[in-house]
Parts: structure tokens; C-alpha cells; sequence
């Protein structure tokens, strides 16, 4: 009866052109492998996922590709407890989809696939794992956090044997077969801003202590996985095999052993996973498994970035099917979650990539562009394997019901719920940006901006699961934004240590770093390279020694680094800024003209037992601390200690915080 639910539940409309048929079980020891011939590798182009574990709550679902191999009947062989409960065909001839079922008895080891048309068989070996202790309750990144962004093409080339474009041919990756890896025609050069730059894991691997030092406690690196895009490919964001590391970035085995080293120095990994577009150069925009796959339509029809259309009731649907359905940009087609096949694989690929590297947390890509209602199942899926595991969103929006709406727990209307745990605060991010470089401000301008979007908390479900930030991959530069000053970038670096939330930082972000003016491309402007990165740099940020020896643009890189690592070393041991509410005062100037606005924000975070302090003066002028302003938390002076000089400090009248810094103490309650 289990087996007959679960095969109608996954079951599809008979237009999907799928049949089912239920096969005989071989689930005994005496299976003889060398009674059947090995598959030729013209018969199996690939078998997804490529290896699987024992003890998961995951069916599996075997997508089996090969030149008309829908004749072919499956059974499982050699392998106790594991059973091949069913075959579905596609719409193209070269895929079967095997459902299975791992029962607890299973052990690891491997089963075989042995594919039979009546006249001929052979043998495709699986490998099955088992589980490292403790896997499913694996915890996750949380506001006791700081998260470093890095984009690994631009970050550090650890060799350069992988620089060159990639011929083709056989990759073996030492996690699973040999894997048939088509050209990659975009080559690495680091005077085109829109070029492969050469990048890698092994960079990434050789500079774990640099972020560590700096204060993350994880790491969030946009895709590494296979982008083909004949231009453009080094973000990763158009992917053409989920299965595989870009062979120009590295292979599995290594972003696995990167993960560990990670690990090994205190550091999380977080996972970009993009569900809901991959890249036109994907092995499957040549022959997918079924027509809808992927949205298609008799005209290319672009999205619409409309993400109100989900909560809007006067909504049209053209609208809503454009939001769902359009293509990202040309060369990312739109996958059809609504297809349960499409959907069960991203399900199976995300907790596959969680269990072989190790993760500690998955960040999804335009969350808002894929269907609602697959992506609920989707997170859903991945936390009923992972109870505990963390994944945020990219809900770019500005407006706070539309971002609220996508957290897990929000009472929409029609009772959706994405179980989507943690989302980002573009409306916090555009208020702390704006603000900061705000001068003379009015009512609702300056730092009353920031006041006013952390006023609106009520509308979200979970205050500890909002990743705020300042910049990101896919925003400029913020030292260009804050006019490249140095004291309102501390500023940002101030707000981002002490605010609600779990911090993430932009790499290079600590030292300031700046676009590019020499380019004609924005995004590959703002994507620069990490100076000290490449053999041969005449700057090494990495280094203390560098840093200071470093002028011109990058003259301020040592001052920004070591104010950056002392905030977020100390957060790591704040519990009133890890978990503590927030309370916060607006600032009026005493003078005639009334709607003139002070341009400073101050705040405590708190527990019962300890307490910050934070005054951010963002004007031109010093400003002199009314302490009697905060007796409704506080009376009479405190004694604290100043977080970034070390020194001990009373918050009393009189206090004197100059221009354009922070003051954050702490003290005890």
C-alpha cells in the first residue's frame, strides 16, 4: 500500500506521456555481475543523481538519459533492500525516470541498474552511500553569524592549469564516473571586465584564513557549478549541469575538500542554488526529457519583476503568468517547477549537494520568479531532510508586505506558506545606503530612513532569520555609492555589525573597494578582482603587510580591514547583538525650522543581563550625547567599554561622538 500511494502521488496527467510499469524485484545477494555485460558508454550518458545514501527520507528518483532507452525495462540488482518500484517515460525516447525505494534494511554499497528489451541487457553500476553521523541534523547559519559573499572567479587563482578553456572530453572528478564534459568556450582574461578571470577553488581554499580572521563565521560563494554560456559565464548563474563544479573552477572532490577546510577554521558554507532558470548552453535544452521542462512559447516573453502579482487581488493573470513563466534574460530559459519531474530533480539535486559536500545552508536565486507552490514543496523537501538547515531567499523588492510575504509563517491570504525560513532586507539594504549619503535631510531623510524600515518589523514573522547587507554581487560598488569615504563606509560596516539580523558582507566591501572605470559593463565594473588574488599583483590585500604598504585607491584598505575585523570579531561573543531586541531613538534638531531632521540614529540591542550601546552620527559636525534622552531604558551614567578602541568609556551627558562615526559600547545591566 506505501509503494501504491507513493507511485500515485508522484504520478502526472496522462499527457505527460508517462507509463508505469511495475517490475519483479531481484533484492537477494546472488545477483553475479559478470553474468551481465557493463553498459557501453554510448548507452548511458548519465544517470541523476549520480550516487545516493542510505537512511534518507528523499525517495529517489533516478533521471536515466540514453539514446532511445525508454525500450529498455530497469531492475535493480545486487543491492538488499533496494527496490525498483517503477519506470516512467518522458516525451523524448532517451530518458526513463526509475523510481526508487531504499528501504531500512539497505547497506552501502553498489546496486546495479540492469536495463533489458527482451533481446539484450546490461549492467550500469550505483553507488550507495552511507550517511556521516549526524548528517540530518546538521545545524545552519543564524544571527550568530557574519556570512562573507565571494564571487570565486573573482576572488583568488590558486593554479593555473585550469585557466585555459576546457577541450572537452572525459573529466573524472573522483566523486562519481568519469563525467562527459562538453567544451567551454569562454576563456579566462583578466583585461575583459566580462571574461573569465581565473578564479578558483583552490584560490578560495588558500585564503580561508583571511576570511576567517576577518570575523565570518560562513561563507556564501555564488555558483560554482558548470556555466557554459559561450560569454559572461564566470557568475555562474546560468548553469549547464547541476551536477558538476566548472571544470575551470575546480572539481567536486575539491569543493568538498574546501568545505572541510571551511569547517576546519570555523567557517559555515552556504550553497547558491538557482531553481528557477538555468543556462541556454544546458545539455538538456537539447533534448529534454519533456516538452514543458521548461516554459516555452511561440514568441520569446521576457518576466516581468513583478512580484506583487502573488499578493495582489486585483492581480490579471497575463501578469502572473508572465512573472512565473517569463524568462530571466534570453539566455536562461525558465524552468517549469510545475512539472513534477523538473521539480522532484531540483528537490533530489539540492539535498544531494547538501549531503556530499557537508553544507551548512543553501541561498536561492530569484526566489520570487519561480511557481509559489512548487518552491513551498521544494523547501519543504529539503528541511524534512534537514530539520534544522537554513535557507534564504532573494526576494528583491523594496516594498516590506511584498518581502514579508515569502517568509514561512506569514498569515497570506489563502493560508500559502512558502517554508521558505530567511529572507533578505533590500528595503533595510536601499534605506542604509541612501541614508548614509544624505547630508542636510528633512523629516523622513537620513538616518530616520533607517529608523522608519526597522520601525516596520512587525510585518515579518522571524527577526532572527532576515539577512541584512549592504551590497551584494549584483549591486555597486559601496564605496562608489558613499562617494569612496572611508568614514561613512565604516559607518555601513557599523550598522551591519550591531542591527538585527544575520550580516552578510560583500568581498573587498571591508577595505572599500571600487569599480572599474575602464569598463563598459557594470556588472563585470562592480565584480572586480581581488588585489593579491593572482600571482603577480603589485597589491596584496590579503596580506597585513600589504595593506599597509597599499596607496592610492586602496589607501585606506588597512584602516577599513582592521575596523571591519574588530566589529565582527567581537560579535562573535555579543550575545545582545546575536539575540538580543532592539530599541531605538529618533533625533530632532532644537531649532527653528522644526522639519529639519538631526541626521544620527541611535539604538540599544539587549538582553536581561547586557546591553549595546550604538549613536551613528552621520552629519558633518560632532555631536555631544544627551544620555537623559535614554532614561526610559538607562538612568543616570553607565560605565561600558568602547567596542572599537577597547577603552572604557561613560555613557553620561557631555559624551562627544564626532563626525561621520560610530559610538558602540557595551555594558552590563
Amino acid at each position: 500500500m506505501l509503494i501504491k500511494n507513493f507511485c500515485a502521488n508522484i504520478g502526472r496527467a496522462a499527457a505527460t506521456a508517462a507509463s508505469i510499469a511495475m517490475l519483479a524485484i531481484s533484492c537477494g545477494q546472488s545477483f553475479n555481475p559478470d553474468s551481465i555485460r557493463d553498459a557501453r558508454p554510448e548507452e548511458i550518458v548519465r544517470v541523476e543523481p549520480p550516487c545516493w545514501w542510505t537512511g534518507m527520507k528523499m525517495p529517489l528518483q533516478l533521471l536515466v538519459q540514453g539514446p532511445d532507452i525508454s525500450g529498455w525495462n530497469v531492475r535493480i540488482e545486487g543491492a538488499a533492500g533496494v527496490q525498483a518500484v517503477s519506470i516512467r517515460k518522458a516525451d523524448s525516447p532517451n530518458y526513463l525516470f526509475v523510481d526508487v525505494v531504499i528501504g531500512s534494511n539497505a547497506v552501502p554499497g553498489t546496486a546495479w541498474l540492469v536495463f533489458d528489451n527482451g533481446s539484450d541487457s546490461f549492467k550500469f553500476p550505483y553507488l550507495l552511500r552511507g550517511r556521516d553521523e549526524g548528517s540530518a541534523s546538521r545545524g545552519s547559519f543564524t544571527t550568530e553569524d557574519m556570512i562573507y559573499l565571494v564571487m570565486p572567479d573573482r576572488f583568488a587563482s590558486g593554479t593555473t592549469d585550469n585557466d585555459s578553456s576546457w577541450p572537452g572530453g572525459v573529466y573524472d572528478d573522483g566523486s562519481a564516473k568519469p563525467w562527459n564534459v562538453p567544451s567551454t568556450p569562454d576563456k579566462v582574461d583578466r583585461t575583459d571586465p566580462v571574461a573569465r578571470h581565473g578564479g578558483d577553488l583552490q584560490g578560495m581554499i588558500e585564503h580561508i584564513d583571511y576570511i576567517a580572521g576577518l570575523g565570518a563565521t560562513a561563507v556564501w560563494n555564488t555558483p560554482l557549478l558548470l556555466d557554459n554560456q559561450p560569454a559572461e559565464s564566470y557568475h555562474g548563474y546560468a548553469c549547464a549541469d547541476y551536477y558538476h563544479i566548472d571544470p575551470r573552477l575546480g572539481d567536486n572532490a575539491l569543493y568538498r575538500e574546501y568545505v572541510q577546510q571551511c569547517h576546519a577554521r570555523g567557517l559555515k558554507v552556504i550553497m547558491d542554488i538557482v531553481t528557477n532558470h538555468c543556462g541556454t548552453a544546458h545539455w538538456w535544452m537539447q533534448d529534454a526529457p519533456f516538452k514543458d521542462w521548461v516554459h516555452r512559447f511561440p514568441e520569446y516573453m521576457q518576466m516581468n519583476a513583478l512580484f506583487s502579482v502573488y499578493m495582489d487581488p486585483h492581480a490579471a493573470q497575463t501578469d502572473l503568468q508572465r512573472q512565473e513563466s517569463g524568462w530571466f534574460v534570453p539566455s536562461m530559459p525558465d524552468m517549469n517547477l510545475d512539472n513534477p519531474y523538473v521539480l522532484r530533480y531540483f528537490q533530489q539535486w539540492a539535498i544531494w549537494w547538501i549531503e556530499y559536500a557537508g553544507l551548512d545552508g543553501l541561498r536561492v536565486d530569484t526566489y520570487p520568479y519561480n511557481e509559489p507552490g512548487p518552491m513551498s514543496q521544494w523547501c519543504k523537501a529539503i528541511r524534512n531532510e534537514y530539520p534544522s538547515i537554513n535557507i534564504v531567499g532573494e526576494c528583491w523588492d523594496m516594498n516590506i508586505p511584498q518581502v514579508a510575504y515569502w517568509q514561512s509563517g506569514h498569515p497570506n491570504p489563502g493560508g500559502f506558506d512558502s517554508n521558505l525560513p530567511c529572507i533578505m532586507d533590500f528595503p533595510l539594504q536601499r534605506a542604509m545606503l541612501t541614508a548614509l549619503c544624505e547630508d542636510r535631510v528633512w523629516w523622513d531623510e537620513g538616518m530616520t530612513r533607517v529608523y522608519s524600515v526597522l520601525a516596520q518589523d512587525f510585518a515579518y514573522t522571524d527577526l532572527d532569520n532576515i539577512m541584512i547587507f549592504f551590497a551584494n554581487h549584483d549591486h555597486a560598488r559601496t564605496g562608489d555609492v558613499l562617494r569612496q569615504d572611508p568614514a561613512r563606509q565604516k559607518l555601513a560596516i557599523a550598522l551591519l555589525a550591531t542591527l538585527r539580523g544575520i550580516p552578510q558582507l560583500y568581498y573587498g566591501d571591508e577595505m572599500m573597494f571600487l569599480e572599474r572605470k575602464d569598463c563598459r559593463s557594470h556588472d563585470g565594473a562592480k565584480r572586480i578582482d581581488f588585489p593579491g588574488g593572482w600571482s603577480g599583483d603589485g597589491v596584496n590585500l590579503f596580506s597585513k603587510e600589504g595593506r599597509a604598504a597599499a596607496g592610492g585607491m586602496y589607501s585606506e584598505a588597512a584602516s577599513l580591514h582592521d575596523y571591519t575585523a574588530r566589529l565582527f570579531n567581537w560579535r562573535k561573543g555579543c550575545r545582545a547583538v546575536q539575540h538580543g531586541k532592539t530599541l531605538h531613538f529618533l533625533h530632532r534638531k532644537n531649532e527653528g525650522a522644526s522639519n529639519i531632521t538631526d541626521n544620527a540614529y541611535s539604538f540599544f540591542r539587549y538582553l536581561d543581563d547586557e546591553a549595546v550601546f550604538v549613536y551613528i552620527n552621520n552629519n558633518s559636525e560632532p555631536r555631544s550625547l544627551d544620555w537623559s534622552h535614554y532614561s526610559e531604558f538607562v538612568s543616570g551614567p553607565v560605565e561600558g567599554r568602547d567596542v572599537v578602541s577597547g577603552s572604557p568609556v561613560t555613557l553620561q551627558d557631555g559624551l562627544q561622538i564626532p563626525a561621520r562615526s560610530a559610538l558602540i559600547v557595551e555594558f552590563k545591566r
